[in-house]
């Protein structure tokens, strides 16, 4: 068996990239392979509880592996295990906070579900509401850091780990209708454009990432397609 990492992947999957810029910050070779969720293979759903992505294969001695599940657990293990600038904070406290932004990332993902896959102009409407109240909250928390361009000043983290695939999103859903999200969000808006241009977040996803998420918006039939239609 190799001993190189597996990164097992969805072309979309938000936690996936998180994975993935974690392993190209700290460059770490590793193998990535796309499934289908639609068709999960059987050898996936035979190694993965929840039947989800990302999984990370990690071999280990005589030929066995053991294998990660949740997009934070196998961060944690890259920057524990790994070589590479260090992603979260030496300070306990800072780290700590650092973990929670994390999780308010992935509450995120949430509101950003409904929002990108509903037809309910209402349910669209709430979500976009609930978003621009999240981001507020992460205005000000950018605000009480000095400096840039990432979240914690110079020094990339996970936490920006974490935000440059929502912000991903965005890059597409803008290019359809103007939510007006970021209205109101100076430094957020300064931070996903730093985001974006940070070559592990550009290498986290295929070249034609933005065609697979129009396509998924046109499968789910999206109230923000109705948006762009009327405009």
């Amino acid at each position: 068996m190799s001993q190189q990492l597996t990164l097992v992947s969805h072309l979309l999957c938000p936690y996936v990239q998180r994975a993935a810029i974690a392993l190209l910050e700290k460059d770490v070779p590793f193998e990535r392979v796309v499934i289908d969720l639609a068709q999960k293979p059987d050898w996936f759903i035979k190694i993965s509880p929840l039947g989800k992505v990302p999984l990370l294969r990690v071999p280990q001695a005589g030929g066995k592996e053991a294998v990660l599940f949740e997009s934070n657990v196998i961060c944690e293990y890259l920057e524990e295990t790994q070589p590479g600038p260090r992603l979260h904070p030496e300070d306990p406290l800072a780290r700590a906070e650092h973990r929670a932004w994390m999780e308010f990332g992935s509450a995120i993902l949430s509101d950003l579900w409904g929002y990108e896959t509903t037809r309910d102009a209402e349910v669209y409407e709430q979500k976009r509401q609930a978003l621009v109240a999240k981001f507020q909250r992460v205005e000000a928390a950018l605000a009480a850091v000095p400096g840039g361009p990432y979240f914690a000043g110079e020094r990339f983290s996970l936490v920006d780990a974490v935000f440059a695939p929502v912000f991903r999103y965005f890059d597409v859903f803008d290019q359809i209708s103007d939510s007006h999200i970021f209205d109101e969000t100076p430094k957020v808006r300064a931070w996903r454009k730093a985001l974006s241009e940070r070559p592990s977040v550009r290498n986290a996803v295929v070249p034609d990432y933005a065609r697979h998420l129009r396509a998924f918006l046109e499968k789910h039939e999206a109230h923000l397609l109705t948006l762009a239609k009327r405009a």
